[in-house]
């Protein structure tokens, strides 16, 4: 893409890159107070029955999703205009969905600036093999992927070890800003989780918040999962790799029905968000909607984002994703000749 048309696309997008005080304190409004109020619903229930338990618990974890989009909008500065707002909010609403603030701000910027680079893969991101990788990779490394690949696996076991490994611990050269941050986090997280099993007793605990928590962190996972992983997704080495290409074409525009495009604060509109990332999630619509150019990124429906599933290893060659099912064949085989001609329709001749 030449630099003349990323500058005029980054131009018709720079209107929506502004905060809104007045929808934000809304979306506060209409947001995290609803948590509160549906774990109450939610335990109470427990005296009814555990599956309404659980039905209130899955709607209370779309509420925590919303809140984790404001807690991401902060983590870019995008939510308040003002730093300290966005930092104090940020590292509630942290608290509120089990993330650290500062480490979670850090991983994410590195996601940004690397996503769909081939050369800048490991932070802030689904893992990822090539072709070439796979097959050159031992049986262990083969059977680690796969496994990791496996859905069970990864919305499985995922959100446990997210919430509860991955989260609570630092880097081992975090600056003191980022490691005092995750300590306050997991200190509150100790205090309010111990009051909240003094108040209602560990069984109705687990019950209630893990389900919540469980939930929303699987739905987590498939949201950041399926806006990277389609067939035709966008992947190139350092020397290729162009920053507009990689948030058109290496990021999805899920499009969802309106109850779960608001409970998932239009993250949906994945490629807005990666093109220009200072613009609040709820301008995503309208700068989507504004912008022609952007229509021409990849969408996918609920029904098309399952089928995503069966896609595990990239293929450089032919610019798409394959299955393992591909990939035996491959190994079966001979390696073929690799096609550089091969080229997938770019985001400059849609």
């Amino acid at each position: 893409m030449s630099k003349e048309k990323t500058k005029q696309l980054h131009k018709e997008v720079a209107p929506y890159a502004k905060s809104d005080l007045k929808k934000s304190i809304i979306q506060l409004i209409n947001t995290v107070p609803p948590i509160f109020v549906l774990w109450f619903l939610a335990y109470q229930s427990l005296s009814v029955s555990i599956w309404l338990t659980i039905g209130i618990a899955v709607i209370t974890a779309g509420f925590v999703v919303r809140t984790f989009i404001i807690f991401h909008d902060c983590t870019h500065g995008s939510f308040f205009k003002n730093k300290k707002a966005n930092d104090i909010v940020g590292t509630i609403t942290g608290v509120l969905t089990l993330f650290p603030y500062e480490k979670w701000k850090r991983e994410h910027a590195i996601h940004h600036a690397s996503s769909s680079n081939l050369d800048k893969r490991g932070i802030g991101d689904i893992w990822v093999m090539t072709v070439d990788e796979y097959v050159e990779a031992s049986k262990w490394e083969r059977f680690k992927y796969r496994a990791y690949r496996n859905p069970l696996v990864m919305f499985g076991f995922g959100p446990l070890y997210l919430v509860l490994i991955t989260g609570r611990v630092n880097r081992k050269d975090a600056r003191s800003k980022e490691r005092n941050n995750t300590y306050l986090t997991n200190v509150l997280l100790v205090v309010i989780y111990a009051l909240m099993v003094w108040l209602v007793g560990w069984q109705a605990f687990l019950i209630v918040q893990g389900s919540i928590m469980f939930v929303a962190a699987a739905l987590g996972i498939w949201l950041f999962y399926i806006q990277h992983t389609f067939e035709d997704s966008y992947f190139e080495e350092e020397s290729e790799w162009d920053y507009v290409k990689a948030a058109v074409e290496g990021s999805s525009y899920y499009k969802l029905p309106k109850v779960l495009q608001w409970a998932t604060g239009n993250i949906g509109f994945h490629h807005v968000h990666h093109l220009a990332p200072r613009v609040p999630n709820y301008n995503l619509e309208l700068a989507h909607e504004s912008t022609p150019p952007l229509h021409m990124a990849t969408t996918i429906n609920i029904k098309t984002s399952l089928e995503s599933l069966k896609y595990k290893v990239y293929d450089p060659a032919n610019k798409r994703f394959i299955t393992f099912k591909e990939v035996k064949s491959i190994l079966k085989k001979p390696m073929p000749t690799i096609n550089l001609k091969a080229k997938r329709t770019s985001f400059d001749t849609k």
